[in-house]
């Protein structure tokens, strides 16, 4: 509707994702001149409440936090803990975390490729329109996803808030032969895997680029999952800089913003992107042989930094997963003891994985009792707002200057599918926190023409 020459633009509901959230754009002719996503979700205060819990507890709550990522909060609560108490864990042990994280790697991005960001390429309303035309390809994806739900059932317990994990390892540990069915069903779901990638390559992508500096956890010798080294990659090339865990929060700062309860991130002041495009960039030789094959066929460079691609890298990043996940299984003996002892210390621990959305830090402060009295959780979501606002303000901007005139009222519709697809580019935790998008865009009148 318009009044006094401006024109706002409501959407009831953004599709396809989860969370509560509202866009708001502000345009002046042909520019952007704000770009704010809102997340208005109320908070959940899972860092208050963590505060005089027992250090073994940590894992089970904070898996409450997301039901798609869940293991992801399990793995950076446990390294925390386990770093605050001074435990490495045997290698055994962190093998087996590492394969039930490629399990929801799976599950993950196999949901969000087929049913939140697929059908944006092929102009179906969502996962069931999509179904209507492509049932064998959705068909394929609830497959792969199922052998990714099979693999947490096995090693988790259950494939939702895993309940076998705990600080310093499992409750229980599988015998090898418990595995083996489970690599069989892996084999078949590689060339599932392997298909999405040609299915995906195949689609339209927007040209787009982003600048945003990348950061990723890194590991020699492996694409990092599990454990790594926080790397940052700027837009400007050179070589990668790295930073110490426990220098995190000085250098990924979290304000506060007016306009959303979720906190926004930045790399000192730098607007930065985590998740699959960073870990490719900054991880890509170390993918496994098929995977950088996969990655080759799917016509990906060294690096990707078009977020439209971005289901590319995804695919990329499955097909390692599942292949990941069948050298583990073939190489598993199981360990000893299925946890070690985790004694409470004093200390503050540091932990951080990689989410399949991107970089999950945890920090916990214990007592002598092991008491957690300071916690802090920074989650990709915060990393990823600000680079998400930059690609809404950016690409939107670009649309509009590729129009010649005043825009009818009809190219809104246009408008708001096209801010859509941008924030689903990033299946960042925006997509766990922006379930209603109420979008708003505010035009600027022209200044009135002077008469002769």
């Amino acid at each position: 509707m318009t009044h006094r020459g401006t024109r706002v633009l409501h959407v009831g509901s953004l599709a396809r994702v989860e969370g509560e959230g509202a866009l708001h754009l502000t345009v002046d002719g042909a520019d952007v001149t704000s770009a704010r996503l809102r997340i208005y979700e109320p908070p959940r205060f899972f860092e208050a409440f963590l505060r005089g819990r027992a250090h073994t507890e940590p894992p089970d709550i904070t898996a409450r936090v997301c039901g798609i990522c869940p293991v992801a909060y399990q793995m950076s609560a446990c390294a925390a803990i386990e770093d605050a108490c001074g435990v490495e864990v045997p290698d055994g042990i962190r093998q087996l975390r590492r394969l039930l994280y490629c399990g929801e790697w799976i599950e993950s991005q196999t949901l969000h490729i087929y049913l939140l960001h697929a059908p944006d390429f092929l102009g179906r309303d969502g996962a069931v329109d999509l179904a209507r035309t492509h049932r064998a390809d959705v068909e394929r994806g609830l497959r792969l996803k199922q052998a990714g739900n099979v693999l947490l059932e096995q090693l988790g317990g259950r494939a939702i808030h895993p309940v076998n994990v705990r600080v310093g390892g499992f409750h229980r540990t599988p015998a090898k032969a418990e595995l083996g069915p489970l690599a069989e069903r892996l084999r078949r779901a590689l060339d599932d895997a392997w298909a999405t990638v040609r299915w995906t390559a195949g689609f339209d992508f927007p040209d787009a680029d982003c600048d945003h500096d990348l950061l990723a956890l890194s590991e020699p010798g492996t694409y990092a999952i599990e454990r790594g080294t926080p790397t940052v990659l700027t837009r400007r090339g050179g070589s990668p800089r790295r930073f110490a865990l426990r220098d995190f929060t000085h250098e990924v700062v979290e304000e506060q913003v007016p306009h959303s309860t979720a906190l926004h991130a930045t790399l000192r002041g730098r607007r930065h992107l985590t998740g699959s495009l960073a870990r490719y960039a900054i991880n890509g030789p170390a993918l496994s042989t098929v995977a950088r094959q996969a990655a080759q066929e799917a016509g990906l460079g060294a690096e990707c930094r078009n977020p439209f691609r971005s289901i590319l890298v995804r695919a990329v990043e499955t097909v390692y997963a599942v292949d990941e996940a069948l050298r583990l299984i073939d190489a598993y003996e199981p360990p000893a003891r299925p946890f070690v002892d985790v004694t409470p210390r004093a200390g503050t621990g540091h932990g951080a994985t990689e989410a399949p959305r991107g970089t999950l830090y945890h920090r916990y402060v214990l007592d002598a009792d092991g008491i957690v009295t300071d916690a802090r959780l920074v989650p990709p979501t915060a990393q990823n707002q600000g680079a998400i606002e930059e690609d809404l303000r950016r690409v939107v901007e670009q649309r509009l200057r590729a129009q010649d005139g005043p825009r009818a009222a009809a190219d809104d519709a246009e408008l708001t599918h096209l801010c859509e697809r941008i924030i689903r580019n990033h299946d960042p935790c925006i997509s766990c926190s922006t379930h209603f998008l109420d979008l708003t865009v505010e035009r600027v009148p022209p200044p009135p023409r002077r008469l002769p």
